[in-house]
């Protein structure tokens, strides 16, 4: 059977070295060193890679149109926040980049926690915060595939407005694909309705069902007017050669961990609740499933650092087979030192999976 899920890794784009373990070189936020990144994906197999954003870290987008700039087939899923961008300059500069590119540009919007005040924004609470968002989604949809745009919103307007360039139609793609994450009654209710992909961290099988099938029926209940709600998940995966190695390896370094040793891995707010839900499954046990290894978010790992999937290439992609078998079907992946982990999973894994 063909295989038709998405395979992305993830970029850290951090000024501080040694990111979630990662080696702690010097160069290692230069680009040429990231475009040695990027070009490591397209040669083994994988799509293109995250890139993530936050106030405090460099610019998202200009290091994605630099990579693009450098690459074929890269495919940049560019982490954006609302209030940062407003929705008609976000619009000009995706479209812009994705004709530029053929088409290869992709979109995660963000509605966690930033330094807000650092660049000039403020919010309300959590409701008015996804309201925002979804506004936002909505209009950069309509300014992509509309012309001569006018909207007021509660959270931003814009009069006639004709995004250019406009995006050419590839096919079925009227638009790079939105992406967004969120886990909370608010997040869900933007997601079922404005998100092309709906992001989940790497929860155990039963809690991605229970997702899914509530994202479907409220997508539903609330009269979505899109193409049908896709699911993916971003983990970090520890692949080694044997499932022992793996093992030896990612219990010592969640003892590193445990130490401070280890660098830098908790980059999200423990107070989302989708971080929060990752840090209760440890007391559901500490290997859940076969293999997600939840004992890293006891000693500081975050977001997707929280939980890992362990074991062999085999092992590894059995797992991935079973999310997908749920309906996952955009994998964003990422073990460190990221270079040497893009060549091994893009080797080892991803044939597994096709």
């Amino acid at each position: 059977m063909t295989d038709h899920s998405n395979y992305l890794w993830y970029i850290p784009n951090d000024v501080k070295a040694g990111h979630r373990g990662d080696t702690a070189a010097a160069n290692h936020n230069r680009l040429d060193t990231l475009t040695e990144q990027a070009k490591a994906l397209e040669d083994h197999g994988w799509k293109g890679a995250l890139i993530g954003t936050g106030w405090g870290r460099p610019d998202t987008f200009t290091l994605a149109t630099a990579l693009a700039a450098r690459t074929t087939t890269f495919e940049p899923l560019i982490a954006a926040r609302p209030g940062y961008w407003r929705p008609a300059n976000f619009a000009a500069s995706v479209a812009t980049l994705d004709q530029l590119t053929g088409g290869r540009v992709r979109v995660n919007i963000v509605s966690g926690q930033d330094e807000l005040a650092a660049y000039g924004d403020q919010e309300g609470d959590q409701a008015q915060r996804y309201a925002r968002t979804r506004e936002f989604m909505r209009l950069i949809r309509r300014l992509w595939t509309e012309e001569h745009v006018t909207f007021r919103g509660e959270h931003f307007s814009v009069t006639d407005s004709t995004v250019a360039p406009r995006l050419d139609n590839r096919g079925e793609r009227l638009h790079p694909k939105l992406y967004f994450g969120g886990a909370s009654e608010a997040a869900e209710r933007v997601a079922a309705t404005e998100a092309d992909v709906q992001l989940f961290w790497g929860e155990p099988l039963d809690g991605i069902r229970e997702r899914i099938e509530r994202l479907r029926n409220l997508s539903r209940t609330l009269d979505r007017d899109l193409p049908p709600l896709e699911f993916g998940l971003r983990i970090t995966t520890v692949v080694r050669d044997t499932t022992e190695q793996a093992w030896a390896d990612a219990q010592a370094r969640v003892a590193a961990m445990a130490e401070g040793k280890s660098g830098n891995w908790n980059d999200h707010k423990a107070g989302a609740v989708g971080q929060q839900r990752l840090l209760d499954l440890a007391r559901r046990g500490e290997v859940l499933d076969d293999n997600l290894y939840t004992a890293p978010g006891k000693f500081g790992g975050g977001g997707a650092g929280t939980t890992w999937l362990v074991g062999s290439a085999e092992d590894v992609a059995a797992s991935l087979r079973k999310y997908r078998a749920l309906g996952v079907t955009h994998f964003i992946l990422s073990d460190t030192p990221y270079l040497q982990e893009i060549k091994r999973q893009g080797e080892q894994l991803l044939p597994l999976l096709r």
